[in-house]
């Protein structure tokens, strides 16, 4: 059947922000199609809580806390993945994001930690996952990118650049590691989280946000997760060095606030 290529059973998926969010969502979708995930975040009570979610599903959780800024919490996550569930065939390099600052207040500083945050947090834990997901016989990495890698909106030129980076480094990885380990994107839009809902509050301003898309409507994290699934799983096994935009058929930004340039 069809449906059975978007399995992952006994598969071993690492997420990183699996504690909330679409990190949590993609965590959840991949242990209702048979893998056993580690969560991985900064925060403990939350991964724990994923975790729980994952064993409810009738699969193995690791609840791993690790800051992928820190070189040696990522060398650890994948340390422990490997001695605790016997290897890697799935990475989700999902933990990201920068706030919006106008660009000529934007220091050096904070540009270079949002591109680290964003891209190089990602290529470390690909590169030190990749050879454990070789001795499996191949594996799937999936980035979650962003609309503002490719849409333009005022006061997202940290994000929006570093957004834009994770996307191209998915297409170099894709071709350098073709056919064992497929490398993806999904490019999300504007999707109901944590992050996103204080700013929801105003009934206005969601009304804004919808009016601009397409489709209607905020995503949802299992919009996301259901992208992340088929591009980890056997159903998009002819599929690497793309970007899947999921975001409600925008075309342009939706984010209605304008940040001034001066």
């Amino acid at each position: 059947m069809i449906l059975d290529r978007f399995r992952l059973n006994d598969k071993v998926a690492v997420v990183t922000g699996a504690g909330r969010g679409i990190g949590r969502g993609i965590a959840e979708g991949f242990a209702d199609a048979g893998a056993d995930v580690v969560c991985a975040a900064r925060t403990t009570e939350q991964i724990e809580e994923a975790a729980d979610a994952v064993r409810q599903r009738g699969r193995r959780a690791l609840a791993i806390r690790c800051d992928v800024n820190v070189p040696e919490e990522l060398d650890e996550l994948v340390e422990r993945t490997v001695a605790e569930l016997g290897g890697i065939d799935i990475l989700v390099n999902n933990a990201g994001g920068t706030p919006p600052t106008p660009t000529l207040q934007l220091k050096n500083e904070d540009f270079e930690a949002a591109f680290h945050f964003n891209v190089t947090t990602a290529l470390h834990l690909s590169r030190e996952s990749i050879p454990h997901m070789m001795k499996r016989g191949g594996g799937a990495i999936v980035n979650i990118s962003s609309g503002l890698g490719h849409l333009v909106e005022s006061g997202f030129v940290a994000y929006g650049t570093a957004k834009a980076a994770l996307s191209h480094m998915t297409r170099l990885m894709a071709f350098e590691f073709a056919p064992h380990v497929r490398v993806n994107a999904v490019a999300a839009g504007a999707t109901e989280t944590d992050a996103l809902r204080p700013f929801l509050q105003s009934g206005d301003l969601r009304e804004q946000m919808e009016a601009l898309t397409p489709m209607g409507r905020l995503g949802t994290v299992e919009d996301i997760a259901g992208a992340a699934l088929f591009l980890a799983s056997p159903a998009g096994s002819w599929v690497t060095g793309k970007i899947f935009e999921i975001d409600g058929g925008t075309i342009a930004s939706n984010w209605p606030i304008k940040i001034p340039a001066f």
